[in-house]
């Protein structure tokens, strides 16, 4: 047994260790038989934050082990550095207190139409307001999002046919076009808990994904209260380094 100060950095070191330990176990249930090196290579691949941290997490266990197993009833052999505690304690807040998105970092002036709204329309609001993403509804159900770049792409495909542009965009409909569209795999829905590190694993694991929607409970038939996109992946970046 450790007989020293809570406050010791070695103390504080092993308290790290116990929270990334049940944080891990809890999140993805675990077994407890799974050994620490073990459940970090695991989670490594579900899990955004211990995938940037995976081989100092490894380190860091070992480095735990020789506290607890090297150590006597008043005598510490191994004390951790001060800048190595400092990072393994960021790493368990991280992963046991993880920010929410919503307030973080997700914009929430989320402009939505409906399905039946021309793509003129459509085109004007994104020029007038900024707009990059508009998600579109109808029968109060997400149909799918008006992507500034995607539509981009239809206005190419109308002019290499040779149509006429300005008639193309009063008479169609934004609902039309999204139903016609074959790639759905660039938008994602969101419940207002989700983490940004769950929203860093999104977009890591899906290249195409340009927006991730966030509703209060993540279904279609809610209205956003905030979006992220793509562009937003660098200041996500900037918040778990600095959390």
């Amino acid at each position: 047994m450790i007989n020293k100060d809570d406050n010791s950095n070695a103390m504080r070191f092993i308290t790290a260790y116990n929270t990334i330990d049940n944080a891990l176990r809890s999140i993805y249930n675990f077994k407890r038989s799974m050994s620490y090196a073990d459940m970090i290579r695991r989670a490594a691949s579900l899990n955004y934050v211990v995938r940037k941290y995976e081989d100092k997490l490894v380190d860091y266990g070992r480095l735990r082990n020789a506290i607890v197993h090297s150590s006597y009833e008043d005598v510490i052999i191994a004390e951790p550095h001060k800048d190595v505690l400092e990072e393994f304690e960021k790493i368990a807040n991280l992963l046991s207190t993880p920010p929410k998105a919503l307030p973080s970092i997700a914009s929430r002036d989320v402009k939505t139409l409906e399905s039946n709204t021309p793509l003129a329309t459509v085109y004007k609001l994104m020029y007038q307001n900024g707009y990059k993403n508009i998600p579109i509804y109808g029968n109060n159900a997400l149909i799918g999002v008006a992507n500034a770049g995607k539509l981009a792409e239809i206005v190419g495909r109308v002019l290499d046919a040779g149509d006429n542009l300005q008639e193309f965009v009063q008479e169609t409909k934004i609902g039309d076009v999204l139903m016609e569209a074959v790639d759905d795999n660039y938008y994602v829905i969101c419940s207002s808990k989700v983490t940004i590190e769950q929203v860093m694993e999104l977009f890591n694991s899906n290249r195409k994904l340009l927006v991730v929607l966030i509703t209060p409970n993540g279904v279609l038939t809610e209205r956003p209260i905030g979006i992220i996109t793509v562009g937003d992946v660098v200041d996500m970046n900037k918040i778990l380094d600095l959390y």
